[in-house]
C-alpha cells in the first residue's frame, strides 16, 4: 500500500474516533441535563408529620377561657382512677392518692389550681366523712369525681342529694360496683354535661364482677365572676 493511502486511512480513522468522542460528550451533557430536570422536579419526601400533643392528651385543644381535663374510672379492684387537669395529674395510682370508693379532686374554678384531693371508702367506710367533706366545698369550686371498686354501698339519701346539687344526674342510681365519672361544681345552676355512668351487670361486665373502665375528656369553662 502506498504511503498516501496509509495517510488517508489514518486521517479517516482519526476523524471517526473524534466524531465518536464528540458524540459521547454531547450525549453525556444531555443526560446530565435531563437527569437534573427529572430529579429537580421530583417532590422531596418529608419525614412523618409530628402529631400535635394537647394538654392531658386531649384529641383537640380547648378554647381560651377553658380548662382541659381528662379522667378515667378505676379498673375493677386493681387499677385506680386517674384525673388530669391542665396537663397536671391530680389523682392516680402512681401518685398514691386514690383509694376504694369515691375519689374527689377539688379545683379553684377561676385559676384551675388544685385545692385538695381525698377518697372515701363506700364499702367499709363511714358515709359521714364524705358528707362532712362535701359540706366544706366552697362556691365556685370545680368538683371532679371518679369511682374505684365499690363506691355506692354506704351512700345514703343525704350524700346523694349533696352530690346531685353539684350537677350530677346519675348519683341517684349509682349502685354496687357501678363505674362513674363526673365533673360538676359548687353553685352550678344546671345539670353537668360531664358525666358517665355504667351499671354493674353480669351480662355486660367487661371484667369478672366489674364493668368496663370509663374515660372522659373535655373543656371546663373558667369561672369569670
Amino acid at each position: 500500500m502506498r504511503a498516501g493511502g496509509i495517510l488517508k486511512l489514518a486521517a479517516l480513522v482519526s476523524v471517526f474516533f473524534l466524531a465518536v468522542f464528540l458524540a459521547f460528550q454531547l450525549l453525556e451533557i444531555n443526560m446530565d441535563f435531563n437527569l437534573g430536570n427529572v430529579f429537580g422536579s421530583m417532590p422531596v419526601e418529608e419525614g412523618p408529620t409530628r402529631l400535635e400533643r394537647y394538654k392531658c392528651g386531649l384529641s383537640k385543644p380547648c378554647p381560651e377561657g377553658h380548662f382541659s381535663f381528662k379522667m378515667a374510672s378505676g379498673a375493677a379492684s386493681v387499677v385506680g382512677p386517674k384525673i388530669c387537669l391542665e396537663d397536671n395529674i391530680l389523682m392516680s395510682g402512681v401518685k398514691n392518692n386514690v383509694g376504694r370508693g369515691i375519689n374527689i379532686a377539688l379545683v379553684n374554678g377561676k385559676t384551675g389550681d388544685l385545692i385538695k384531693t381525698d377518697h372515701f371508702d363506700m364499702w367499709a367506710g363511714d358515709v359521714n366523712t364524705l358528707i362532712t367533706f362535701l359540706k366544706t366545698i366552697e362556691e365556685g369550686t370545680v368538683v371532679m369525681m371518679a369511682t374505684f371498686d365499690d363506691s355506692a354501698s354506704k351512700l345514703n339519701d343525704e350524700s346523694r342529694k349533696m352530690i346531685g346539687e353539684l350537677g350530677s344526674s346519675s348519683i341517684s342510681t349509682l349502685g354496687f360496683r357501678d363505674n362513674w365519672i363526673f365533673v360538676g361544681g359548687k353553685g352550678i345552676k344546671t345539670k353537668s354535661p360531664f358525666e358517665q355512668h355504667i351499671k354493674n351487670h353480669a351480662e355486660t361486665n367487661k371484667y369478672e364482677g366489674w364493668p368496663e373502665v370509663l374515660e372522659m375528656e373535655g373543656c371546663i369553662p373558667q369561672r369569670q365572676e
